[in-house]
């Protein structure tokens, strides 16, 4: 409560001495020491009376079954926690999947194959129009002559081309 050091109760004590007198310091500490016991008890007594209206108004009751329902043990939860921790843990990943496993049958296999085959199917049209694309460049450029600035070179994405090609349009 008070942080009175050493120092400082020698001071104090120092002080008393000079203004109390040695001749009544004695008495002087003794009523001092009766006046904290008094205050002690009186700050025991009040916590007692405290905590005896509090047993009477129920609260410790409500702090006992608050306290039970707050325990995971007692509805499960802490399996519930060990199933969320594990959840978190788990990276898709690192984990390859079983050859066992429901998602890897014939049908997903063929399903696999078949959007790879058109995956295929659409980059190799997309570079075909890209060269296209490129082609008529080049072939407009020349045409133009020597007088106009050379196109920017395509770095030959797919991004960049329409997926209708002109020959499609007609």
């Amino acid at each position: 409560m008070f942080d009175i050091g050493m120092t400082e109760l020698l001071v104090i004590g120092i002080v008393a001495l000079i203004v109390v007198g040695p001749k009544d310091l004695p008495g002087m500490f003794r009523t001092l020491g009766r006046f904290t016991g008094k205050m002690r008890s009186m700050a025991r007594e009040f916590q007692r009376a405290m905590e005896d209206a509090a047993d009477e108004s129920g609260v410790r009751d409500i702090h006992k079954d608050l306290k039970g329902y707050s325990n995971p043990k007692k509805y499960g939860l802490d399996k519930l926690n060990e199933a969320a921790d594990s959840f978190d843990k788990w990276d898709p990943m690192k984990e390859p999947r079983k050859k066992g496993s429901a998602g890897s049958g014939p049908a997903t296999q063929a399903l696999s194959e078949e959007r790879r085959e058109k995956a295929e199917k659409f980059k190799q049209a997309a570079a075909d129009r890209a060269q296209a694309r490129r082609d008529r460049e080049a072939a407009t450029s020349a045409a133009d002559g020597p007088a106009t600035s050379a196109p920017a070179k395509d770095t030959g994405t797919a991004a960049d081309t329409p997926l209708t090609s002109e020959d499609d349009k007609a």
